[in-house]
């Protein structure tokens, strides 16, 4: 396998995944980088029986739940009193961009497994029998699982939207 090739096709991929789980750009590029070089290191042992996408996206999701441990353990150390709070100004940006930033903030909050399934669907543009596939469970069910993502973002933009007008 050309692995340069393979890079290049899915590097975009990986990485809006793990920007839509990280819900950080800088972590996002981070992890796509470890999710490229582990799977440089491991293409030997990728047999071809899924698809090299959904192969990569299981990988990076490992990656990124390891670096979410990572980070909680550390967390405590690395916090200073003294640091200052570095919170962008959101009231410069457009109203759009502030409402895919409140979709993002949720989607980072959602339970799993609606919110990788709704990440591999709408962000990896997978399709739902790959989905399936990468939790062992059935096409249906991702189908059933992302209906369900979506049902509860659009009620939690709706509630938002409600108290915006209040």
């Amino acid at each position: 396998m050309d692995f340069e090739r393979i890079y290049r096709m899915y590097f975009k991929d990986v990485f809006l995944y793990l920007r839509a789980l990280s819900a950080d750009t800088d972590t996002a590029e981070e992890i796509t980088q470890e999710t490229f070089v582990k799977a440089l290191r491991s293409i030997d042992t990728f047999d071809g029986s899924k698809d090299i996408r959904a192969w990569l996206f299981t990988i990076a999701r490992n990656t990124y739940y390891t670096y979410c441990r990572r980070q909680t353990r550390y967390a405590d150390e690395e916090l200073s009193e003294n640091e200052p709070d570095i919170r962008p100004d959101f009231t410069e940006q457009f109203a759009d961009k502030e409402r895919a930033l409140q979709i993002h903030r949720f989607l980072h909050g959602m339970d799993e497994p609606y919110k990788e399934v709704f990440s591999l669907r709408v962000f990896g543009e997978l399709p739902f029998e790959k989905i399936g596939a990468i939790f062992g469970k059935s096409s249906g069910w991702a189908r059933v699982t992302f209906y369900r993502a979506k049902k509860q973002i659009i009620e939690y933009m709706e509630v938002t939207e409600h108290e915006d007008k209040l």
